[in-house]
């Protein structure tokens, strides 16, 4: 695991000699080593056209190369960092919540639409996030930003999550999602917008919740 949570708003990592790591643009906060940092044209692992999908996205928050011998620490905005390690599968989460993760993890773009239809691109449109969301998938760590700290909650067949899609983080696994309305739904239990939607997830995975519905 390369990052190891110094406190709930600050992460070390350390960078050993031919692996690369990347991070937000911005977000280091202290160094110790032989360590070079170098802005990144292609977003991550994914080649040219995971970068072309994410700048017609609106994803394409900067980052930056992480390479040498040492040791780095990340933080941004003051927002709260929850570390996810992947065994193989699949992230999905916005770009924005991005802090740093693994060279050796695989980063593209999936369009939201895609999953839910047509209610996946108004999911886009309600909550303000993109119709395209960032992926990373393989083996490795990433460390993703949140206002108030996140709560990972199951999902499984038997039992599907609703989530205010304000307070969505992230997810893994084999999930699906649908934005579905109720009558009264915020006005009654969430705190959004007003709008009286939310966002189910059904399958065999996670969901990576915060406790607010502030926006990064």
């Amino acid at each position: 695991m390369p990052f190891r949570e110094i406190n709930s708003k600050m992460v070390e990592a350390t960078v050993n000699p031919g692996q690369k790591m990347f991070s937000q643009r911005g977000a280091m906060l202290a160094y110790k080593g032989e360590v070079s940092f170098t802005p990144n044209i292609q977003g991550g692992q994914g080649g040219l056209m995971s970068m072309i999908g994410r700048r017609v996205a609106n994803e394409a928050t900067p980052l930056m190369t992480v390479e040498g011998s040492g040791t780095v620490m990340f933080g941004h905005g003051g927002h709260h960092i929850q570390v996810i390690n992947l065994q193989g599968d699949t992230l999905y989460v916005e770009a924005d919540r991005l802090l740093a993760f693994d060279g050796t993890l695989q980063q593209g773009t999936m369009f939201m639409g895609s999953q839910g239809g047509v209610m996946g691109m108004v999911r886009g449109q309600v909550t303000g996030q993109g119709l395209f969301t960032t992926t990373l998938k393989g083996h490795g760590a990433v460390a993703v930003m949140a206002h108030g700290g996140v709560i990972e909650l199951p999902i499984t067949p038997q039992r599907p999550i609703h989530v205010d899609p304000q307070a969505y983080v992230a997810h893994h696994g084999d999930v699906r999602n649908k934005l579905s309305t109720a009558l009264g739904w915020r006005d009654m239990v969430g705190r959004g917008s007003g709008e009286a939607f939310q966002l189910e997830l059904s399958g065999q995975g996670a969901v990576y919740v915060q406790a607010s519905e502030e926006k990064l």
